[in-house]
């Protein structure tokens, strides 16, 4: 018995027996072969635009210049990273991109998700399909032409507000461009009304693939619409309620650009509010023409939301490690 068992893990350790299971997984691979051609653009994509300006990394240690280039620019080491650090708006600019991005993530879950329940309660499809393209087509309009819609209703002289609410509730026009303090509901608004609608199909997609049997099964139990909510669709969102949270805190020492730029019109008057590390190291770039402190702001965002992520994902992991990312 033990010369057979000797005899068959020999067989097995052949170099025809692995050629052969090569061949297989080779015959499996292809059968996805489908798949694997429709992947090719978007893996280009993520080379072109993602891992190939990586080697742009090492200017973030360089007095870059032009003419002598990438690789032959001087070396400066971590001075380009102390124009963050050190800068007398450090502390502004910190504060007003993690606050803003703290308050995004938070309203921006739940609205979606609140949405996302909402839309899947409207039993006539041709109204659930309207309310859908409603909702997401925020986030297809550029945020130039957002910044143009915001002015229209904003715009101290012949704005909407200005020109009819105001008159209306019996007060005086308001100088928004010139009031920081405004800005902080303004730009929450405008996000949120330009990101959730994406969201909110995200969680409906998930919502769709709940078995029915679960409602079913509370129907004949007496549930009541909000319990079947509670107990049931909450409970199934919450791993990619997690997946996108944790995504999300990747991010939040990233400021939105145009949100912060273009829709504000980049009033000085606001910059107590409204100026956030991208825009910072924008007008820096611009007026200093430093390409090296730019690509350190750029390192550093990354690198620091790189952590969060995993950050998050071990606190996760720690709680439900089936709820975690990796």
């Amino acid at each position: 018995m033990n010369l057979n068992v000797i005899m068959n893990v020999k067989q097995k350790s052949t170099p025809q027996n692995k050629y052969k299971k090569i061949i297989n997984y080779c015959k499996k691979l292809l059968r996805f072969k489908a798949l694997y051609i429709m992947m090719i653009p978007t893996i280009i994509m993520f080379i072109v635009n993602c891992y190939m300006p990586m080697f742009g990394v090492i200017m973030a240690f360089e007095r870059y210049n032009p003419i002598d280039g990438v690789l032959h620019s001087p070396w400066v080491g971590l001075k380009n990273f102390q124009f963050i650090f050190k800068t007398r708006d450090a502390y502004v600019i910190t504060r007003n991109t993690v606050l803003f991005n703290l308050v995004f993530i938070i309203l921006g879950l739940i609205l979606a998700v609140t949405l996302a329940i909402v839309v899947n309660e409207v039993k006539n499809k041709y109204a659930a399909r309207v309310y859908q393209a409603a909702f997401i087509l925020p986030n297809f309009i550029s945020i130039l032409v957002v910044s143009y819609i915001v002015y229209a209703f904003l715009d101290p002289s012949n704005g909407f507000i200005n020109k009819t609410i105001m008159p209306f509730l019996g007060r005086p026009p308001v100088e928004w461009y010139s009031v920081p303090i405004y800005w902080i509901p303004i730009l929450i608004i405008v996000r949120v009304w330009s990101t959730v609608g994406m969201g909110s199909v995200l969680y409906l997609s998930s919502i769709a693939s709940i078995s029915p049997e679960y409602y079913e099964s509370a129907i004949i139990d007496g549930a009541t619409k909000w319990q079947q909510i509670k107990y049931i669709t909450i409970p199934m969102l919450v791993p990619l309620m997690i997946i996108i949270t944790t995504l999300s805190i990747g991010g939040i020492i990233r400021g939105d650009f145009g949100l912060f730029y273009q829709v504000t019109q980049n009033s000085p008057t606001l910059y107590p509010v409204t100026d956030v590390i991208d825009t910072y190291v924008y007008k820096a770039l611009i007026n200093i023409g430093n390409f090296g402190m730019a690509s350190a702001a750029g390192l550093y965002q990354s690198v620091v939301g790189f952590i969060l992520i995993i950050a998050g994902n071990m606190a996760v992991r720690k709680i439900d490690p089936d709820k975690s990312l990796f």
